[in-house]
């Protein structure tokens, strides 16, 4: 599994090993929890530049610079993979703070990041705006960090809009809200869709490859492999195929 470090506990980030260079990887990545909902903000960096990228910031936004800062991470970006309030809540602020670009997520998305302050208001998170992104990205586009470059998958299903950002070279996913360690997002909300959800992870994520690691919005990081095996909404006896 590729490694995803806490990094509201930066002793467990990994150190790059002088003597070793060929072992630095192309990129990493740290998870930052962040509001009420610990929702998975992530930080990536290409290690050869140190430029990176939040990717989700719901909020919380002090804790987020602060690791960032630890690291030494220059940021070039903001990513989103969709619009509910825990993952781009504070992304116009954080903007606004530092200049960067909003790229991500999808078009569709705009159904949700246009009420992102009403989300906010409805379920307590103060602070919330709601965003304009300066890039809208699709199935098939790229999105670059520092030297290093991430495709981009529309996953609809949680959300119309959703989208997954994936590291070929490294195994790395970071996938949202559309699966989870033994789960997979919810469906109940407005434009959700449970089909959809259970066609983008089947045909759309599965299929890069078993040993993929993927950072999902919420709780721990897992691989397609075991998701496939033992995930009860989507694993291979779930829906009947060997």
């Amino acid at each position: 599994m590729t490694e995803v470090a806490d990094m509201t506990d930066t002793t467990d980030m990994p150190e790059q090993d002088a003597d070793r260079p060929e072992a630095e990887p192309p990129i990493r990545a740290g998870v930052v929890p962040v509001t009420a909902f610990q929702q998975n903000c992530s930080v990536i960096w290409c290690t050869k530049t140190k430029k990176g990228a939040v990717v989700d910031p719901g909020g919380d936004l002090d804790t987020i610079m602060g690791a960032v800062e630890k690291q030494g991470i220059e940021l070039e970006k903001i990513l989103l993979t969709h619009g509910h309030l825990d993952h781009a809540g504070a992304a116009t602020e954080l903007k606004e703070r530092t200049g960067l670009r909003i790229e991500g997520p999808q078009k569709e998305e705009i159904f949700w990041l246009e009420q992102l302050q009403e989300q906010g208001d409805t379920w307590g998170l103060p602070g919330c705006r709601d965003c304009t992104p300066d890039r809208w990205l699709d199935d098939g586009d790229t999105v670059t960090v520092g030297e290093q470059t991430l495709e981009v998958i529309h996953c609809p299903g949680h959300t119309p809009g959703h989208v997954v950002f994936f590291h070929r070279e490294a195994g790395l996913a970071i996938v949202g809200d559309v699966i989870f360690q033994g789960s997979i997002g919810r469906t109940d909300f407005p434009r959700g869709n449970h089909e959809q959800l259970i066609d983008s992870i089947r045909r759309k994520l599965f299929p890069l490859g078993d040993d993929i690691t993927f950072i999902p919005g919420h709780g721990p990081t897992s691989t397609f492999g075991i998701e496939r095996q033992s995930n009860p909404f989507v694993s291979d006896i779930a829906v009947g195929e060997a």
